[in-house]
């Protein structure tokens, strides 16, 4: 689309009544290249694994028989071996599913947000955050981390305490990077938002890719009904296609969302595909051990390059010290490498991807920074809007 009939389109959207709050903002997303290697919104680049592609086929072709009546809309086989995969004593009654972890988390704010109602969250941290809030007509608050971007459970209960939220969403392992939170930052701010009776919402899309001993919110459902941990089936069992994500909560949880959701919101097809890979979770898991060595790979050969590299309890690594983070990003996109410009200053965010991706990206990054035999290769007169970026 030229400038000209882009200007045109803003233009036209601008003179519908859409409401105030929406004026002048633009999509989420992040672009969508043809490019080689996509590493820039860390999906699992190794895909399904084939005794898993092939029970979704069966699956798929079961379902297709049924395809002309509404799906099961309590879905309860697939929240039956989602509590089984999860473990720690839940129960199907425990489990919530929709349509990716977005929507179950714009369901939450439905039930629990709203207007005159605010949620806490802090930044730097998914980006979707304050866009559900938007949408869904609750306040966002901006919560504080200290300067190396992690988040103490003091630090974090007196701002609950301060602002006396209705929510409070904790992302962990965080995105953009990477690190998880230690469950005494859960607990501290749960308690600390007892007397605001706060919903505590812990976003662990992340959570198969963590560190070994790396504990789970899980472990702090039992006993506190205003705890929520979100997962997604998007990224450790490669079904970001899909759309599947989840949670697990406190039973009056669940029962909540159902005031909100969408009449038979998850397709028979989505349910069929998530039980299929659920059944196949070994193999998927296989998988997600690979991404973690890559992972770690891609720290220290980051590290061997001089720059910083967060520690990542997630499949992808957020580094700084980048010197000009435009042109490293803008040269490995001309190299047929796309990674992440998150928007903070001297940093980036790579998704860890298969072995040849990883060597790719390595390779063409030393060369970029003048370390290595791939500075001479890159052909450095692309821009973003060559590419078609805003």
């Amino acid at each position: 689309m030229s400038e000209q009939a882009s200007e045109d389109r803003l233009d036209r959207l601008g003179a519908l009544p859409i409401r105030d709050d929406l004026r002048g903002l633009v999509p989420y997303g992040a672009p969508q290249l043809d490019v080689p290697i996509l590493l820039n919104v860390n999906e699992n680049t190794h895909g399904v694994p084939d005794d898993a592609r092939k029970a979704i086929l069966a699956a798929v072709e079961a379902a297709l028989a049924g395809l002309n009546r509404y799906p099961d809309r309590e879905f309860t086989r697939l929240r039956e071996a989602l509590a089984d995969y999860l473990g720690h004593g839940l129960a199907a009654e425990n489990i919530w599913a929709a349509n990716g972890s977005n929507e179950v988390l714009q369901q939450i704010l439905q039930a629990f947000g709203g207007p005159g109602r605010s949620l806490l969250s802090f930044p730097p941290t998914y980006s979707m955050y304050p866009l559900l809030a938007s949408g869904t007509g609750t306040e966002y608050l901006a919560g504080r981390r200290a300067s190396d971007f992690s988040l103490s459970a003091d630090s974090a209960a007196a701002q609950v305490a301060e602002h006396r939220p209705n929510l409070v969403l904790l992302c962990s392992p965080n995105n953009p990077t990477g690190t998880a939170l230690g469950l005494d930052v859960v607990e501290a701010v749960y308690a600390a938002g007892e007397a605001s009776q706060t919903m505590v919402v812990v976003d662990e899309a992340y959570a198969e890719f963590a560190q070994q001993g790396t504990p789970s919110a899980l472990e702090l459902l039992p006993g506190r009904n205003r705890l929520i941990v979100s997962r997604t089936m998007s990224k450790a069992f490669a079904l970001a296609g899909a759309r599947l994500g989840y949670l697990a909560a406190a039973p009056e949880v669940a029962d909540a969302l159902r005031l909100v959701r969408l009449p038979y919101h998850l397709s028979a097809l989505t349910q069929a595909t998530a039980v299929a890979a659920l059944q196949h979770s070994a193999s998927l898991q296989a998988n997600v051990a690979d991404i973690k060595l890559q992972r770690d790979r891609i720290v220290a050969g980051l590290q061997d390059l001089g720059l910083t590299p967060a520690r990542s309890d997630a499949n992808f690594v957020f580094f700084g010290s980048v010197p000009d983070p435009r042109a490293v990003w803008q040269g490995l996109l001309a190299a047929g490498v796309l990674i992440r410009d998150v928007g903070i200053p001297g940093s980036l965010r790579v998704t860890a991807g298969t072995e040849a991706e990883t060597s790719k990206f390595l390779s063409v990054l030393a060369g970029l920074l003048g370390t290595g035999p791939a500075a001479d290769s890159v052909d450095w007169t692309h821009t973003r809007n060559d590419k078609g970026l805003p």
